[in-house]
């Protein structure tokens, strides 16, 4: 809830530092890395005490693409990442999101390793491009745009991933499914 709670003002911070004002580009910064860092924090603490809810698998997600999404979207309007990018990765989001809800019935699918990793990469790769990179060294935004490269490439290879379990567990749960 602290991630959810945190995305407005995050959202705000980064839109006020358009023109890459280096105070609200270093706020926006530090607000996305707490609302990262809690995410880790929730998932430590709900493994460490057994706490794994399915309320928790489904709400955490939602959390990160609403972090991601704004981050993307602001990013994309301050023509810091170009919009298809923003677009790919928020439809995969949203379409992955709606097919783990269409299961929902019949299975849950939680997160994958792929999918922890889609996330990290995706909150790297924004992390740098929220830094203000007119005021730093160059190599910084090369490496930024390697990084959303790969968060892409990441993105699209786990949206198979989770079609394809999502696929299996709908298959096993017709075939145990009474007639």
């Amino acid at each position: 809830m602290a991630r959810i709670a945190l995305v407005p003002v995050f959202g705000w911070a980064l839109a006020m530092a358009a023109d890459d004002a280096v105070g609200w580009r270093l706020a926006a910064t530090g607000l996305f890395v707490l609302a990262a860092l809690t995410d880790r924090l929730d998932g430590y603490l709900a493994r460490s005490r057994g706490q794994i809810t399915p309320l928790g698998i489904v709400l955490d997600p939602i959390a990160d693409k609403l972090l991601i999404g704004t981050a993307l979207v602001l990013l994309s309007a301050q023509d810091r990442i170009a919009w298809w990018v923003t677009v790919v990765i928020l439809a995969r989001e949203i379409g992955i999101t709606l097919w783990r809800f269409a299961l929902l019935r019949s299975e849950i699918i939680p997160a994958s390793r792929g999918g922890k990793l889609k996330t990290v990469v995706q909150a790297v790769a924004i992390g740098l491009w929220l830094l203000p990179l007119s005021h730093l060294p160059v190599w910084v935004s090369v490496v930024a745009e390697i990084t959303v490269w790969l968060a892409v490439v990441v993105t699209v290879v786990t949206a198979v991933d989770y079609l394809a379990r999502g696929m299996r567990a709908r298959s096993a749960h017709r075939e145990t499914a009474p007639a």
